[in-house]
């Protein structure tokens, strides 16, 4: 697991910000959460041909 942490600043639209907001608060989810989230699984995606370390390769799910 990641050892570290780094800042990532985006601009978002205020209205998309407070939903998105609201969607996390009522899955007892921080945003960051979701976002970190998002981030792995969009390098899982487009990795390519890169080797990825352990902790960030797809898990087997069962009924997938």
């Amino acid at each position: 697991m990641e050892k570290r942490t780094a800042r990532l600043t985006i601009l978002i639209d205020p209205r998309k910000k407070e939903i998105f907001e609201e969607i996390c608060a009522a899955n007892d989810l921080t945003p960051s959460q979701v976002v970190r989230k998002l981030v792995r699984q969009y390098i899982i995606d487009n990795a390519g041909g890169r080797e990825l370390p352990d902790w960030l390769k797809p898990t087997a799910r069962s009924g997938d």
